[in-house]
């Protein structure tokens, strides 16, 4: 059986992943510039402890990244992720590296 693919639903300005009956979601707003709010990331309790969060993250930025927009990470799990992938960092809107 092959992993499920996350999508960007951009009807419902979200990105998800669907795992047998259960949605794995990444909720955002549409910013000036093209940019991106990361607002909610929800995942199931069925589906937890599985890495399908930080792959639906991982999926997003990377998204974000081949788009060449920024992103607002008011999301806590979306900014821990960031935290802890610093290669993401430059896709933050206003970040400057030090």
């Amino acid at each position: 059986m092959s992993e499920p693919t996350p999508i960007n639903n951009t009807d419902q300005k979200r990105y998800q992943i669907t795992v047998g009956d259960h949605l794995a979601l990444l909720e955002y707003m549409p910013a000036g510039g093209g940019n991106l709010v990361f607002t909610h990331t929800e995942v199931p309790e069925e589906l937890e402890g599985q890495g399908i969060g930080s792959r639906l993250v991982r999926f997003a930025l990377d998204d974000a990244q081949a788009r060449n927009i920024k992103i607002i990470p008011m999301c806590p799990f979306v900014a821990g992720y960031i935290k802890r992938h610093p290669e993401y960092r430059s896709l933050v809107y206003g970040y400057k590296p030090q």
